[in-house]
C-alpha cells in the first residue's frame, strides 16, 4: 500500500470511529433523557375521609374491596408507615396544603378555623406555575378560608361540584366526584399540566345502617379482626361493615379517574396520590393521638417517573412531605414560590430508588399532635397532645390530663362522632366486665403514654411507667422537645394557651358547652351525636 493509501485508510478510519462514538454519545443522550423523569407531570391527589391503615386491600384486609388503590399501590408504591402529624379534617389538610406541621400554622392548628391568609398553599404555587388546579368534594374543610378582598379561597383549588346523582345509601353524597373530573379535563387549556384535589366525603358519617350488609352483600364474619378497644359483636361489627362500604365507593370513584386518565392517554405522566386524612370514624380513633388515628394508608403511582414499580417502602413519611413533592415535581424551588418554610422533605429520593423497604435511613421518625379538635369542654378548650413515632415506639404527651380527651360527659363527648359503636360503649358502661371499654374510648388519660406500636397497635398496654423502659421515654421525650422547639412550637415556650383563645368559627356550635348547659342549645343541636350520649351526671368511676 503507498503511502497516499496509507492516508486515506487512515482518514476513514478517523471518520468511521468519529461517527461511531457522536452515535454512541446520541444513543447515551437518549437513554439519559428516556430514565430522565418528565417536567411538570399532572397530580391526581386522592383523599378519602376518615380512613385508617390499612382497611385497603393491598394492605391484606379482604373484608373491603378497593381495586383502584390496589391498582395505584401496584403500579407504583404502597408505603406501610404513612403518618398525618394531627388526625383531624382541617388541620390534617392544612397540613398537606402547606408543608409545615399544624403547630406552625396558628389558628390553622384547630379544627374549625379561620385560616391564615399569610400562608399561601402549594395549589396556589402550581397555579402560578402554569398548573390547571381544580377540585371536587371535600376539599380544605372545616373552617373559614377568604382573600384579603373577602373573597371565598379554595385552598384546594376551583371547585367542580356541578355533577350530582343517586348516591348508594342516604349517608353517601351525592356528588358525582369521576363526571366533575371529566368536566375538569375537558375545560383544562390545552398543553397545561393539571392538578387536581379529589376529596370524597367517605366514609365520614352518617352512614345508613346496615348497607354493608344488606347493600354491599357482606358479611359479618368477613371482618377477621375487631379492634381491641371495642366489643366484638354484631352491633359494632355492623357498623365496620357500613365503614367498609363507604370507602368503597371512594375507590370506585378512583377507578373511574383512572380510566378516563388512561383513555386520554394521561395517565403515564400523571402523579397518582392515595390516601385519607385522618382515622376511621370510631372511638379512640378519630381525632385522637394513637397508631389507628395517625396510621394512614398511602399509595402512589407516576408510571413516567417512578423507578422499579411494585416496590413496598417502609419509610415513615409525614403529611408534610407531599406539598414539597409537588413543587419539586412543578420545577420550582421552594423559596420561589414564597410558601412558609417547610418541614416536610420531597418523596422524590423514594421514587428514583430502586429500593424497597427502609430506602433513606433519616426518614425513621414522625412528630405528631393536636390542640381543639371540636368543641364540648368548658371555655372550647382543646386537648393538647405532642408525641413522636420512632421506630416501634410512640411516646405522647398529655398536656392537660386533668381534661376529657373525647369531651366532656355531660355534652356528649362531642370530640367523638356519633354512632352505633359509641353509643354501644356508653350504654353499657355499667355492665360488669365492660366498664374498661369505656375507660380506654373515653376516660381521661396520664400526663404520658408510652406505646410499642409493633406489638400493640391498639396502644392498651401504657409502657410510660414501667421501670424497664425508663430510658426509652426519656429519650423519644428529650428528641420530641427539641424537635418541637426547632419548630418554634408555642407549647414549647409557654404560649400554648394561644391555641385556645382562637375562636372556633362555626357559629352555631362555638361555646356549646355553656350555651347548652345555660339552656340556649339543646342536645340537637350540636349536630353529629346521639341524644342518649349525654350524661347529665357523670356515672360514678369503676374498678375494672
Amino acid at each position: 500500500m503507498n503511502r497516499i493509501e496509507m492516508t486515506s485508510s487512515f482518514w476513514r478510519n478517523q471518520v468511521f470511529t468519529g461517527f461511531l462514538m457522536l452515535g454512541v454519545l446520541l444513543l447515551s443522550h437518549q437513554l439519559l433523557s428516556a430514565q430522565k423523569p418528565p417536567s411538570q407531570p399532572n397530580i391526581l391527589f386522592a383523599i378519602a375521609d376518615d380512613a385508617s391503615y390499612p382497611h385497603m386491600g393491598a394492605y391484606g384486609s379482604d373484608w373491603i374491596q378497593t381495586p383502584a388503590f390496589d391498582r395505584v399501590a401496584e403500579q407504583g408504591l404502597l408505603f406501610t408507615r404513612a403518618y398525618v402529624p394531627n388526625p383531624k379534617c382541617a388541620p390534617s389538610r392544612s397540613i398537606i396544603l402547606t408543608g409545615r406541621n399544624s403547630w406552625q400554622l396558628e389558628e390553622a392548628a384547630n379544627h374549625w378555623p379561620s385560616f391564615p391568609q399569610k400562608f399561601k398553599v402549594y395549589t396556589e404555587a402550581l397555579a402560578e406555575a402554569g398548573y390547571f388546579v381544580g377540585s371536587t368534594g371535600k376539599g380544605w374543610a372545616p373552617g373559614i378560608a377568604v382573600n384579603k378582598d373577602g373573597a371565598p379561597r379554595h385552598l384546594a383549588g376551583t371547585p367542580f361540584n356541578r355533577h350530582q346523582m343517586e348516591p348508594a345509601t342516604s349517608g353517601m353524597s351525592s356528588t358525582d366526584y369521576a363526571e366533575n373530573f371529566r368536566t375538569f379535563l375537558k375545560e383544562r387549556p390545552d398543553d397545561a399540566p393539571f392538578s387536581f384535589w379529589y376529596g370524597g366525603f367517605e366514609p365520614h358519617r352518617g352512614y345508613e345502617w346496615k348497607s354493608g350488609l344488606e347493600k354491599g352483600g357482606k358479611a359479618l364474619e368477613e371482618i377477621g379482626e375487631v379492634p381491641a378497644f371495642f366489643q366484638d359483636n354484631d352491633t359494632i361489627r355492623t357498623d365496620l361493615l357500613d365503614y367498609a362500604f363507604e370507602i368503597e365507593h371512594f375507590d370506585r370513584q378512583l377507578g373511574l379517574m383512572l380510566s378516563m386518565l388512561e383513555e386520554q392517554g394521561e395517565l403515564r405522566n400523571t402523579l397518582v396520590v392515595v390516601t385519607a386524612d385522618n382515622g376511621m370514624p370510631f372511638p379512640r380513633i378519630k381525632g385522637q393521638t394513637y397508631e389507628y388515628s395517625a396510621h394512614m394508608p398511602l399509595a402512589i403511582m407516576w408510571p413516567a417517573g417512578i423507578v422499579r414499580p411494585g416496590r413496598v417502602i417502609d419509610d415513615v413519611v409525614s403529611f408534610a412531605d407531599f406539598a414539597p413533592t409537588f413543587i419539586e415535581l412543578a420545577g420550582r424551588s421552594w423559596k420561589e414560590t414564597g410558601m412558609s418554610p417547610a418541614v416536610g422533605q420531597s418523596l422524590t429520593d423514594i421514587f428514583y430508588s430502586e429500593r424497597g423497604g427502609q430506602v433513606t435511613a433519616e426518614r425513621d421518625y414522625v412528630l405528631l399532635g393536636k390542640e381543639r379538635h371540636d368543641v364540648g369542654r368548658p371555655y372550647d378548650w382543646g386537648y393538647p397532645v405532642r408525641g413522636i413515632i420512632r421506630g416501634d415506639f410512640l411516646y405522647l404527651r398529655n398536656f392537660k390530663p386533668e381534661r376529657w380527651p373525647a369531651g366532656n360527659p355531660e355534652t356528649g363527648y362531642l370530640n367523638t362522632d356519633g354512632s352505633p359503636t359509641k353509643t354501644y360503649i356508653l350504654d353499657h358502661r355499667t355492665r360488669r366486665g365492660e366498664y374498661h371499654y369505656w375507660s380506654w374510648n373515653f376516660g381521661k388519660r396520664p400526663g404520658e403514654e408510652l406505646y410499642n406500636i409493633t406489638d400493640d397497635p391498639y396502644c392498651l398496654n401504657n409502657l410510660a411507667g414501667d421501670p424497664g423502659y425508663r430510658q426509652k421515654k426519656r429519650e423519644l421525650k428529650e428528641d420530641l422537645y427539641t424537635k418541637l422547639k426547632q419548630q418554634n412550637d408555642p407549647r414549647m415556650i409557654g404560649r400554648g394557651y394561644v391555641f385556645d383563645s382562637y375562636p372556633y368559627m362555626n357559629d352555631a356550635n362555638s361555646n356549646f358547652y355553656h350555651r347548652y348547659r345555660n339552656g340556649e342549645l339543646t342536645k340537637s343541636d350540636a349536630g353529629w351525636v346521639n341524644a342518649s350520649d349525654f350524661e347529665e351526671t357523670p356515672l360514678p368511676v369503676q374498678r375494672q
